[in-house]
């Protein structure tokens, strides 16, 4: 077994995982940076093709703290204050960062250009283009890790379980996934950027490979997640036609900027029917889009492939194309011509408000297990507010590459033997063991993704919930009996069981949290309690006790009662 030693572990290597592997190694540490994917090629970060929230109040007056502002207001009163403050405060120094780096954010004359968002009251989301941001600032990140020989960059390995030892993290057992072959890292603090979960939905517009695995990871190794039930579901993902080589989110500045109307099945304005302001504003937040059109969907008002139209004729060509020039070109190729046909959009998974428990400088309760990006959960609350995903990826994983690297500064590794080969052991048996009778693993793959989307999508119900939890269960005591194939090496069939593992366990989570959770609030909507309940303004803490997930409720951190109890 092949045994790898460095002062951190980062697991996981999109936006996040790179700016923590960054200053982990500007702060003095040695830096272990892995991917199950290429590094830097993997994860939501190189898919957006969005905007990044930053009160840099270069287009207009802002500041940080209204930036906070909106961001508490769409996360409906379940935002971890700190952890929201903190990107919001933290936010403009690292996109100026990001730009002395190299990204070339659009500039307005002499000022980086910033556009208005669903959610915002400011106009402060910036860009490099419309389509190409996300894929600019993770070539941006790659290439500082080109610069510092500090960072090792590993590709195709995936981690198993996190190491911990008297109630610290010293380390990982991995997979080798090209060579079939476990692998051991030792080190002194393990960062989890691995992302989020939106791979266990049917439909749902991030990377295939976001499977839930840091959540499971991290609940494995005893740490505390926090607001699991919070799924946001962004609500005009692309439909119809076939869109082929572009984000099927792509949608959101085109409405926004322009003002692209939502329209049922019967070329109706809705939005304003359930419960938001959208007619000629165009600024509705995600989860009142989301709600609006399955409701449209469910009345028989919805459009032919089960979402709404997003219709743009209204709009001059001369006006398209001045805003979004060679997309406009782009899409003509995919047979879309928005002068004289409307898209088909609609709700799919898209992001994870839900995530580890962790302080500001992002430490679980576990000693030396760090979190950053997705992986966090708490600074979001029930909603996330339209642009703060790339802004969050970047200053959590400044924050957890930092703290790290300074608390391995005081920290000695205390390995465990034992504990590795107990981790190893069930692996060695999967790798041994050869069927090719049976059902696979992504055959299950595809069966989790069709009852959640089902049962624990937009809208939920106990019943509906329950009856999934009833399956998943069932679903987790089966995979001893999975079929594997007898490839080898690149054995993809190991490699889907070990993502199903991670999909069930955090699809577990999930609808657990959902069940308790008996309210609608933000993301989360229960159809059988269509109403919020202040009773539950409270997050809830999930945590395995004796092997059972078990979960509490606990208040809100506040900046205000924070502020005041240090008067």
């Amino acid at each position: 077994m092949l045994h790898l030693s460095t002062d951190v572990l980062i697991v996981g290597a999109g936006g996040a995982g790179m700016y923590a592997a960054v200053a982990a190694a500007r702060n003095g540490a040695s830096v272990i940076l892995l991917d199950k994917s290429l590094v830097g090629r993997g994860g939501a970060t190189v898919m957006a093709q969005m905007t990044v929230a930053a009160a840099l109040g270069q287009q207009e007056p802002d500041h940080w703290t209204i930036h906070l502002e909106d961001t508490l207001r769409a996360g409906r009163g379940l935002c971890n204050e700190e952890l929201s403050a903190l990107v919001c405060e933290a936010g403009p120094k690292r996109i100026l960062e990001m730009e002395s780096w190299g990204t070339r954010w659009a500039r307005e004359g002499a000022h980086i250009k910033q556009e208005m968002a669903p959610g915002h009251s400011r106009r402060r989301c910036c860009y490099v283009d419309f389509l190409n941001t996300g894929p600019a600032v993770a070539a941006t990140l790659r290439r500082k890790l080109s610069e510092i020989p500090e960072i090792r960059r590993i590709s195709n390995v995936t981690v198993i379980e996190i190491l911990v030892h008297e109630g610290r993290a010293v380390g990982a057992v991995a997979l080798d996934i090209n060579e079939g072959e476990l692998v051991t890292f030792q080190a002194k603090a393990v960062i989890l950027a691995a992302g989020g979960l939106t791979k266990v939905y049917e439909r749902n517009s991030a990377s295939a490979n976001m499977a839930g695995e840091a959540y499971a990871m991290a609940l494995g190794a005893g740490a505390e997640l926090v607001d699991m039930e919070f799924v946001q579901f962004f609500p005009i993902g692309h439909l119809s036609p076939r869109l082929v080589g572009m984000d099927p989110i792509m949608w959101d500045p085109f409405r926004y900027k322009l003002g692209g109307k939502l329209l049922n099945g019967h070329f109706e304005e809705f939005v304003d029917r359930h419960g938001g302001a959208d007619f000629g504003k165009y600024t509705a937040t995600r989860d009142v889009a989301s709600y609006a059109i399955l409701k449209e969907v469910e009345a028989g008002r919805g459009s032919p492939h089960g979402g709404a139209y997003l219709d743009f004729r209204h709009i001059a060509e001369r006006e398209l194309r001045a805003a979004f020039g060679p997309v406009i070109d782009r899409l003509l190729k995919n047979g879309i011509d928005l002068n004289k046909m409307p898209v088909e959009v609609g709700p799919m998974a898209h992001y994870h408000m839900g995530g580890i428990r962790v302080s500001t400088n992002m430490e679980s309760r576990i000693k030396g297990l760090y979190a950053a990006g997705e992986a966090v959960g708490g600074a979001n609350g029930a909603n996330r507010l339209s642009g703060n995903a790339i802004t969050e990826a970047f200053v959590f994983g400044e924050r957890a590459g930092s703290s790290a690297a300074r608390a391995v500064q005081q920290t000695s590794i205390a390995w465990n033997q034992i504990a590795v080969d107990a981790h190893a052991e069930p692996i060695r048996e999967l790798t041994s063991r050869r069927s090719k009778n049976g059902v696979s693993p992504a055959a299950c793959q595809t069966e989790l993704q069709n009852l959640m989307w089902k049962m624990v999508g937009p809208f939920r119900t106990g019943d509906k919930l329950a009856a999934a939890l009833e399956r998943i269960k069932a679903m987790r005591r089966e995979l001893p009996d999975l079929s594997i194939g007898s490839e080898e090496p690149f054995n993809l069939d190991i490699q889907d069981w070990l993502e199903l593992r991670a999909m069930l366990a955090t699809a577990e989570m999930v609808v657990t949290a959902a069940l308790a959770r008996t309210e609608s609030r933000g993301a989360h909507q229960r159809e059988d309690f269509p109403d919020s309940n202040a009773a539950l303004e409270k997050n809830q803490v999930l945590e395995l006790s004796d092997g059972k997930l078990r979960s509490r409720w606990v208040d809100p951190i506040r900046l205000m009662a924070r502020e005041a109890s240090n008067v």
